[in-house]
C-alpha cells in the first residue's frame, strides 16, 4: 500500500501490542470509525492505525436518533464489510445495547459471535465496574476487549444530555476509579469520551494501556472521530470536538445536481460515454 503523506508508518498489520508499543514511544494512535468495505479500504489505505465499527451505524446508516436499536446481527453485518476492506488497521466492533449488560457469561457467548463471524481483532464495551467481570471473562478467553468512559451513548436515558461528563469531583473520580479497573480486569485501551482535557491527562498518564479520546483533549494517547463528521458529511451536528477536514455533503450534492442537470440537458451520455 502506498501510505501518501507520512514516511513513518509502520506498515505491518497492527495489533493490541502494537498499541501498546505506540504508547511507550509516545506516538499517536490515528482512529476513525467505518461501517463498509470502500471507506475502511479508504481509511486502511490512508494508514488510519485503528478502525471502530461503532453502534453510530444507527445513527449514520440507519438514520436512528440514538444507538440503542443497533442489534448483534447490524454489528456482524457491517464489521465484515470493514474486515473484507481493511488490511492493516486495527478493527475493533461496538457491542450493542444488551448485548453485554446481563451477565459476563452473556458478554462472552456475544462476543465471541462477533470475532467469529466477522474476523474482527477486538470488541468494546461501554460502562465502568458494572462491566469488570464481562472484561475479565473475555480476556481469559482471548478476546481483546476495549473499555468506553465518560459520555457512553448507550446510557442517554440515564444521563438525559449528551453534555459533557466528569465535570464535578465526584464523577470526574469515578471515570477514574472505573479506568483504572478496567485495566486491571485486562482492557487493551480505553475510549474516553466528552471529558475534561485535564482528567483525560491524567488517567492517560496514570494507565499503561492506551487511551483514545473523543472531545477529551490532546493528551490521550490516540483521538477518534466519527468519519462522516470529520469528512463534512454530516451537517446537523457541530460539537466543538469535530474538526471538519473536508466539505462532503456539498461537494455530494453539487455533483448529484450537476448529474441530473446533464440527464435532463441530454448532455450525458454523449456519444463517446455510448457503446
Amino acid at each position: 500500500m502506498d501510505y501518501t503523506g507520512s514516511s513513518e508508518i509502520d506498515t505491518r498489520k497492527v495489533t493490541t501490542l502494537r498499541l501498546l508499543e505506540m504508547k511507550k514511544a509516545g506516538q499517536k494512535i490515528v482512529a476513525l470509525t467505518a461501517y463498509d468495505a470502500l471507506i475502511a479500504r479508504l481509511l486502511d489505505e490512508s494508514a488510519v492505525d485503528l478502525i471502530l465499527v461503532g453502534d453510530s451505524l444507527g445513527n449514520i446508516v440507519q438514520g436512528l436518533p440514538t444507538t440503542l436499536p443497533v442489534t448483534i446481527e447490524d454489528t456482524i453485518y457491517h464489521t465484515k464489510a470493514v474486515v473484507n476492506g481493511a488490511k492493516r488497521a486495527l478493527i475493533v466492533a461496538d457491542m450493542p445495547f444488551m448485548s453485554y449488560q446481563v451477565s459476563a457469561e452473556e458478554a462472552f457467548r456475544n462476543a465471541g459471535r462477533i470475532m467469529k463471524e466477522t474476523g474482527c481483532n477486538g470488541i468494546k464495551l461501554e460502562g465502568g465496574k458494572l462491566v469488570v467481570d464481562a472484561i475479565e471473562r473475555l480476556t481469559e478467553a482471548g478476546i481483546p476487549a476495549m473499555g468506553h468512559l465518560g459520555l457512553t451513548p448507550q446510557s442517554i436515558n440515564k444521563f438525559g444530555t449528551y453534555k459533557v461528563r466528569g465535570t464535578d469531583k465526584e464523577e470526574a473520580k469515578q471515570i477514574y476509579n472505573d479506568a483504572k479497573l478496567l485495566e486491571e480486569a485486562g482492557a487493551f485501551s480505553i475510549v474516553l469520551e466528552k471529558i475534561p482535557a485535564e482528567l483525560g491527562k491524567k488517567i492517560t498518564q496514570d494507565l499503561k494501556i492506551p487511551t483514545i479520546g473523543i472531545g477529551a483533549g490532546p493528551d490521550c494517547d490516540g483521538q477518534v472521530l466519527v468519519y462522516t463528521d470529520m469528512l463534512g458529511l454530516t451537517v446537523d451536528f457541530n460539537p466543538r470536538f469535530v474538526r471538519r477536514y473536508a466539505r462532503l455533503y456539498e461537494d455530494i450534492k453539487n455533483a448529484v445536481i450537476k448529474y441530473g442537470d446533464d440527464i435532463r440537458k441530454k448532455s450525458f451520455p454523449s456519444i463517446d460515454e455510448s457503446y
